[in-house]
């Protein structure tokens, strides 16, 4: 028979470890590695000599292999650095969004307290976007930041951009399937997955159970096209995976794997049906005791189906989430969803401000903490990854109200 211990969810308290903010840079910096995409596979095919480091001693070693042939070209080490008066384009998606709008605020005020001409460039599809890119080519800008809405429409705009030796940054989003990508800046996401992971721990006292006692547990993650959304589920498994080797956890519809609990575009209605039918299907006689949400929209779908399947305070499951979307934060503070994880974009934007600056004013090397995680098919694009945070009950004043995201008129008018 289960054993289980009681407990209530409102009274878990976050742990100390969680942290916020960017992560501090490693000691490896593009310094250590002074062509980035150095990185690149090791299939020579993928390897293009227009983006080979230039020389002054060309002319001088004619006929010699330069030391580092097939290597990309590093933008901060370009023979005339545009410095302070260089122009920066910011390819983003629609302008609607407020969070784009809102970090090409950020980004654009950064660069201009630096001397450069920015041009902000909103762009509803992936067409339009590679079109606004080959524009900024064609006006010559000394560095484009993408945060691309269809990596499969831009590899030719950013092949242009590579001929003409403009660096491209990556901004949120990788651009896929090109060596055109000088570096990347986004948040943690194998990262994100571990802490929540280890939120789930935490609210659940995974380690506190007795050894024979064990909590159900069913996963649904983010949609399966989605190389981030694998990420999540990579770091979210590594801190779990223990758990359910040692029976601690166990996962009655066997539905592990990320194949088996991805879900197209995140859909809340989709996650909702799936909740409805395992409940239906696996726990008529056993409770489910945590529902491992990648997103926030996930863990919406699990509450209707918990609430139409009659669970309430006394037996509400641990539903985790990833966005801090307001009718997350309000279901944070009514007990239905146990945390979120935040990703302050204006820490991101400033993050990508200094890289932009660094890779074109060639002033210093622009600053990476890693050279693994973010692969985009052709090569290890490096990086600088910042750290999330966990919100729950206990912290969501300071980390969201006070900070200014959102106002407490806002959260009161949510519906």
């Amino acid at each position: 028979m289960k054993k289980k211990l009681l407990y209530a969810l409102s009274g878990a308290v976050l742990s100390a470890a969680v942290l916020s903010g960017c992560g501090k840079a490693s000691e490896e910096t593009v310094s250590d590695q002074a062509n980035p995409p150095s990185q690149t596979k090791t299939d020579d095919t993928k390897q293009d000599p227009d983006r080979e480091q230039p020389t002054e001693q060309e002319s001088d070693n004619a006929g010699q292999e330069p030391d580092n042939a097939g290597q990309a070209q590093d933008p901060s080490a370009s023979a005339d650095p545009a410095g302070a008066g260089g122009k920066i384009t910011l390819a983003l998606p629609q302008q609607e969004n407020h969070s784009w709008a809102s970090d090409a605020q950020i980004m654009q005020t950064e660069l201009e307290a630096k001397g450069y001409t920015v041009d902000v460039q909103f762009a509803e599809t992936g067409r339009q976007q590679a079109e606004q890119i080959q524009a900024s080519v064609q006006g010559k800008a000394d560095c484009i930041v993408v945060a691309a809405i269809d990596s499969g429409q831009l590899t030719d705009a950013a092949e242009a951009a590579k001929k003409a030796k403009i660096p491209i940054i990556a901004y949120d989003m990788l651009l896929m399937d090109t060596d055109a990508v000088y570096y990347y800046t986004a948040f943690d996401k194998k990262g994100t997955g571990q802490l929540i992971g280890r939120m789930i721990a935490e609210k659940a006292k995974l380690e506190k159970m007795a050894d024979d006692a064990y909590q159900t547990i069913e996963f649904f993650m983010g949609s399966p096209d989605d190389t981030q959304a694998q990420l999540v589920y990579d770091g979210l498994m590594e801190v779990l995976q223990p758990y359910l080797d040692c029976g601690k956890l166990v996962c009655k519809t066997g539905r592990t794997s990320f194949a088996d609990t991805s879900i197209k575009e995140c859909s809340q209605e989709t996650a909702q049906e799936r909740c409805k039918n395992y409940l239906a299907g696996y726990y008529a006689d056993e409770e489910l005791d945590i529902c491992a949400a990648a997103y926030d929209t996930l863990a919406y779908g699990c509450k209707a189906a918990l609430q139409s399947g009659g669970y309430i305070a006394d037996n509400w499951p641990v539903i985790s989430g990833q966005g801090c979307e307001i009718e997350a934060c309000r279901n944070i503070l009514d007990g239905t969803q146990a945390f979120s994880i935040y990703q302050d974009t204006s820490i991101l934007a400033k993050q990508c401000a200094a890289m932009t600056d660094a890779a074109v004013s060639g002033t210093e090397q622009p600053q990476v903490n890693d050279t693994e995680q973010s692969d985009n098919h052709m090569l290890q694009v490096p990086a600088y990854l910042c750290t999330p945070t966990a919100v729950d009950a206990s912290n969501l004043q300071e980390a969201l109200i006070d900070s200014g995201h959102y106002t407490k008129e806002q959260l009161d008018a949510a519906e």
